[in-house]
């Protein structure tokens, strides 16, 4: 059975076009404002991921968020319930910053450089990255 990475809209085409020509499946995930795909809230262990890739603006909801928008908070609960592992792109220089804006994110979450995107994601899909 194919791997599957669920991605949050922008997501880098050429990333994702590689990962497809690699043998996985990439599957759209909507962060319950943008309908890019399945609402992140709807994941679960029949339908789930076995990564998924966002941008920081993807998952940080608006201070005031609309009854539907997933917060990170919500998606960092169900990476943690599912063992989905987050990758979220972040350039080297903002990592910190980024880390800080979302509270110290649990240990699933995974801050990568756009240049190094796809090599780590092959290597969680491969199992060779804890």
């Amino acid at each position: 059975m194919r791997k599957t990475v669920g991605y949050f809209e922008g997501t880098d085409s050429t990333l994702l076009t590689a990962l497809v020509i690699e043998g996985y499946d990439t599957i759209p995930v909507s962060n319950g404002r943008d309908n890019h795909g399945q609402h992140v809230r709807l994941i679960n262990d029949q339908n789930r991921y076995d990564i998924l890739i966002a941008y920081v603006h993807k998952i940080f909801a608006p201070e005031e968020p609309q009854p539907g928008d997933a917060t990170y908070q919500d998606v960092f609960h169900l990476c943690r319930t599912y063992s989905i592992p987050l990758l979220l792109e972040v350039p080297e220089p903002l990592q910190v910053a980024a880390r800080e804006l979302l509270g110290d994110p649990p240990d699933i979450v995974r801050f990568v450089d756009p240049s190094d995107m796809l090599m780590v994601a092959n290597k969680l899909l491969k199992g060779e990255l804890p």
